[in-house]
């Protein structure tokens, strides 16, 4: 009898690792109850009670005798839902990881880089976050004469659609990026990487989230305040979703500027209209 308690109780405890965060003390403090209220329905498999035991993070290992001691796997059951509280936290410490920065995944199509303005894109990105199930406040990261994109995207923290953080804050987004190691996290709302050959995203912006004037035309990089799609300059300041690649410039808003704001032109270097969204 010995044997079996001290085999379930380790598996319990295994159990608990591999689903709670670190990060977590509530979920840590949960977890552990359940993995103590877990060993209790061990010792119990016969009778109802002792099969809510199995719920518990070691009743599945019960090969008690008493069919009194499956209350406490009931028990166990709750601290079960207690270690899944645990391991919500992903990202970081005391933060959720919802869905709060994604790529489109759409582009604006034959509109190039007329995309209704700050309220068409923000509306855009507004859509297909509700589409994805959010319901928070969303705005494009897009610079105009009026805004800078940093001023319009809250302070932070941002998790991508797989519950991962991007960026913690405001200065580690615009010093230290968007992280693409191991794995690339700049996903789209659904969780999708964006195509290669789309991979210009629209930001009017420099490395700092602010407006960018340089074309040879003289206005801003934002193809009129995001409501032009001529064919000439001053074109579309972009970023890319990519990076690292050495074959590119490695910044994920301020890559390159486009020749023009027609779709013609923003899929000539790899484009299609897209665009980065923030919720606040």
């Amino acid at each position: 009898m010995q044997k079996y308690f001290v085999l379930g109780a380790f598996m319990a405890v295994a159990a608990y690792a591999g689903g709670c965060s670190d990060d977590s003390d509530d979920g840590v403090t949960a977890g552990t109850g359940g993995a103590a209220a877990g060993s209790g329905g061990s010792a119990g498999t016969a009778g109802t009670a002792g099969s809510a035991g199995s719920a518990g993070a070691a009743g599945s290992s019960g090969a008690g005798t008493g069919g009194s001691a499956g209350a406490a796997g009931s028990a166990g059951a709750a601290g079960a839902a207690g270690s899944d509280g645990g391991s919500g936290s992903d990202g970081d410490a005391g933060v959720s990881g919802e869905l709060s920065f994604f790529v489109t995944s759409t582009g604006s199509g034959d509109a190039g880089g007329n995309v209704g303005g700050l309220e068409g894109a923000d509306a855009k990105c507004q859509s297909l976050a509700e589409a994805a199930g959010s319901s928070r406040t969303w705005h494009a990261y897009l610079s105009t004469t009026e805004t800078n994109a940093r001023d319009r995207i809250g302070e932070g923290p941002w998790f991508n659609a797989d519950g991962v953080m991007v960026a913690a804050d405001l200065e580690s987004l615009h010093t230290d990026g968007l992280p693409r190691e191991p794995v690339n996290l700049v996903l789209d709302e659904n969780g999708d990487a964006v195509p290669g050959n789309q991979h210009d995203i629209l930001t009017g912006s420099n490395d700092q989230g602010e407006l960018l004037v340089s074309s040879d035309a003289g206005g801003p990089d934002n193809c009129d305040d995001w409501t032009s799609n001529r064919d000439t300059a001053p074109g579309a300041r972009v970023g890319h979703s990519d990076i690292p690649d050495p074959m590119f410039s490695p910044s994920w808003n301020s890559a390159h500027t486009t020749a023009g704001c027609s779709a013609a032109q923003l899929t000539a270097v790899g484009g299609a209209g897209r665009l980065y969204c923030f919720a606040e």
